[in-house]
């Protein structure tokens, strides 16, 4: 975990510790449920995990925005009035795209400085992009003195990375990134941008488990399956005028008019249909705090991103099924766009320490890779966090 005394003390040796700097986090996010339904306008179900990125601030009477990054080591400069890509360190244009972003709203912003770190693993698929973008907004709001609107902020910073940065994204990591709460998921429709928060049963964790398996053919993939959810809407239209993506069909209609489809196309919208209940399903089962047949639900989904949508690997079934082989395991399944990354499992509280043991030595003795897990708790969204000058 991030030590927040070792934060400000990097603040207070660069910038100096008068008058005290205030201090911001934003937390990294885990899907429960809901993979590849985003771009299909469907449903999709996070948590906010207890993981964060900080940033501690303080405003500037100029223009200039200077940031120190203690994870990569760098210091960035940039002026609001003139704010370009930085080739060299990448890490600060999630930082200047922000501020880009947030002016092309509206917001009037001051400079600031600050310095930032996270315990978001990156390149695990916790998403500590978004919390990047999410805490420097939430930083620019301290130190301008803006109303902080959740939603307008989110789009902000999902443009950001859209746009700024180059990475094409959904709108779920910004979102839970803002709207998380202790103790709930956050079901997010990804075509009205409504949301609700869904409680957590207690006496479980989250554990996420990164195969160490890097992504291959994410891109390429990706782009395929999206061109292939796009052909099944077209030609179900034929059948369903009134459809406008497969969030729109229904398992009903796939039978009626399934065979109409190509062979693998009716398979991707199987998955992207039957995700999209699933998704509903899991909200309703931890409403009536049934976590088995959340579990249940979590396992349907793996199979489906496995047979259906293909887009699973050796590494993530075999996690999948290690995990499933421990007692107190209710549910598992691989989390994020696939062919490798994390897999996502629910947990009972007092199984947890075996279940790391088991998997960790089981998967590294099958695949020779060390895995890394992680257990988290659902946390809160972004926030200032208060915090008090030794004496």
């Amino acid at each position: 975990m991030i030590s927040v005394e070792g934060l400000i003390a990097a603040f207070g040796e660069q910038f100096g510790e008068h008058p005290p700097p205030r201090l911001v986090r934003a937390p990294g996010r885990v899907n429960l449920i809901g993979e590849h339904t985003d771009y299909n306008d469907g449903f999709v179900l996070p948590m906010a995990i207890d993981r964060a990125v900080w940033l501690v601030v303080r405003p500037r009477d100029d223009r200039q925005v200077i940031v120190s990054s203690l994870d990569f080591g760098g210091t960035t400069s940039f002026s609001l009035d003139e704010i370009s890509h930085n080739a060299d360190q990448l890490w600060s244009n999630y930082l200047r795209g922000v501020a880009w972003a947030l002016q092309e709203q509206g917001y009037r912003l001051r400079g600031m400085e600050g310095v930032i770190a996270g315990d978001v693993p990156i390149g695990a698929g916790l998403s500590s992009s978004a919390a990047t973008e999410v805490a420097a907004a939430k930083a620019f709001q301290v130190v301008s003195g803006f109303d902080w609107d959740g939603v307008t902020v989110a789009l902000a910073c999902q443009r950001a990375e859209n746009e700024f940065v180059g990475m094409r994204c959904g709108i779920m990591d910004q979102f839970i990134a803002v709207l998380g709460q202790r103790g709930h998921a956050l079901l997010i429709d990804c075509r009205s941008l409504a949301h609700e928060l869904v409680p957590l049963p207690t006496g479980l964790r989250v554990v996420v488990a990164d195969t160490m398996k890097r992504r291959g053919l994410v891109d390429s993939e990706y782009n395929l399956r999206r061109q292939q959810c796009e052909e099944g809407v077209e030609r179900l239209q034929e059948h369903l005028p009134g459809i406008r993506a497969l969030r729109d069909v229904s398992s009903a209609d796939l039978v009626r008019y399934g065979h109409t489809l190509p062979e693998v196309v009716r398979r991707r919208c199987m998955h992207v249909v039957q995700e999209n209940e699933r998704v509903l399903r899991a909200v309703a089962a931890l409403r009536e705090g049934d976590a088995v047949a959340f579990g249940r639900l979590m396992n349907a989904s793996h199979a489906s991103l496995r047979d259906l949508y293909e887009v699973s690997c050796r590494e993530l079934d075999l996690m999948v099924e290690i995990a499933r082989s421990v007692d107190g395991c209710l549910g598992a399944r691989m989390t994020g766009a696939g062919f490798g990354g994390c897999t996502v499992n629910l947990v009972e509280e007092g199984a947890v320490s075996r279940f790391q043991e088991i998997v960790r030595k089981a998967y590294e003795r099958q695949t020779g890779l060390a895995p890394h897990l992680y257990v988290c708790a659902a946390s809160e969204g972004a926030g200032e966090v208060e915090w008090k000058a030794k004496p």
